[in-house]
């Protein structure tokens, strides 16, 4: 069995030898360290304190303790020491707790951290756009596959995502649009009140909704909902490297996991945003007929004079582009994702963001597009 020897002593040169050997473990014991503190401190002080190791059998973390304190204390007297015949590890472990971190108060200029925040948000912007262009890229060429016959894709997480975003988000699109429906036609109601034109109400329910309404409402809701999901899923993915797995078996992520949602969700939203026009014009009907004294008769008649073909399938045209733009948000943040439990968080975070952000920029593009060809 290995003990633990620490031998110490003075050369006429003044050089403090402290020689270490045996298993330096805290199972066995570490050697009292205040007689090589008190031959440290003893005037005169040395002139060199060297540490040697040569016949160290073992040594665990008690070894670090005693050197650090050996080593704290030569600082402070102004000693210097040679480590030089300490093990590899020893020194870089020592190397690293002696270290002097950077002070977290220190500032540089403000006008180079001026320059260095504006130059990095503009290197993380030009990232950003890459990235998603790349992505985009990605998505498209997986669709091509698709139309050729080349993707490989699972025909049950197909319908397990139709469900997922369609029947399931029914009853909160419904609820949704039904409380925007009413709150259109009362606010509508208090001011064509005032000119006796409390018919209109129809026609301001039924375009609103048709056009703008029930779309952005309902790729809000599937933004928080559906994207959330989507961004989780694939980013608790890539934080358990089954993405890598699927790319190391020779499947294309873009394949397997994103082409499924992003067909799911363009297909359910136009179905989503036509069940969301009709609940929202079922809403102006209630505050119609209970504060108006219009019959549902004549408010549906109304409403059909109101709206058009055009304005109907100008909303579901807005439907399918924001489920396309929240599929592919959704997908993007959590394949690109960090592998912590942290940038799950942040991917589902982003890409309610980046969701909700690309459909408001969407409607505003739309919307002038449609004004300008008079649709």
């Amino acid at each position: 069995m290995e003990h633990v020897d620490l031998e110490y002593g003075r050369t006429p040169d003044g050089t403090l030898h402290v020689a270490l050997g045996g298993d330096w473990k805290l199972a066995r014991g570490i050697p009292a360290l205040r007689g090589v503190l008190e031959e440290i401190e003893k005037q005169p002080p040395p002139q060199r304190v060297v540490l040697e190791t040569s016949v160290l059998a073992g040594w665990d973390s008690g070894l670090l303790t005693f050197l650090l304190a050996v080593l704290s204390r030569c600082m402070q007297l102004g000693v210097e020491v040679d480590r030089q015949g300490l093990p590899k590890g020893v020194e870089r472990l020592l190397a690293l707790a002696t270290a002097v971190p950077a002070r977290r108060n220190s500032r540089s200029p403000r006008s180079e951290s001026i320059l260095a925040s504006v130059g990095d948000a503009a290197i993380t912007w030009s990232r950003g756009c890459r990235d998603t262009l790349a992505f985009i890229g990605e998505a498209f060429l997986a669709l091509v596959r698709l139309f050729t016959g080349k993707a490989r894709f699972r025909r049950s997480d197909l319908l397990l995502v139709l469900q997922g975003c369609g029947a399931r988000s029914v009853g909160i699109v419904a609820l949704i649009n039904f409380l925007v429906g009413i709150i259109l036609a009362f606010v509508g109601a208090i001011e064509l009140r005032t000119f006796g034109a409390q018919i209109y109400v129809a026609h301001l329910v039924g375009i609103g909704m048709l056009r703008d309404i029930a779309p952005i409402m309902t790729g809000i809701i599937v933004a928080g909902r559906t994207g959330a999901a989507f961004a989780a899923e694939l980013a608790t993915m890539e934080a358990n490297q089954e993405i890598d797995a699927l790319r190391t078996l020779g499947i294309a992520p873009m394949d397997f996991l994103v082409l499924p949602r992003l067909l799911a969700l363009s297909l359910m939203m136009p179905l989503l945003c036509l069940y969301a026009d009709l609940v929202g014009i079922a809403g102006g009907l209630v505050v119609s007929a209970s504060m108006l004294g219009i019959s549902p008769v004549q408010y549906l008649l109304e409403t059909r004079h109101a709206v058009g073909l055009n304005d109907l399938f100008l909303g579901l045209f807005m439907g399918f582009v924001f489920g396309v733009l929240v599929a592919l948000t959704g997908c993007m943040r959590g394949v690109r994702s960090g592998r912590s439990a942290s940038a799950v968080g942040e991917a589902t975070t982003s890409a309610v963001v980046t969701g909700i952000v690309s459909i408001v920029v969407a409607t505003a593009i739309i919307t002038f597009i449609s004004y300008v060809l008079g649709i």
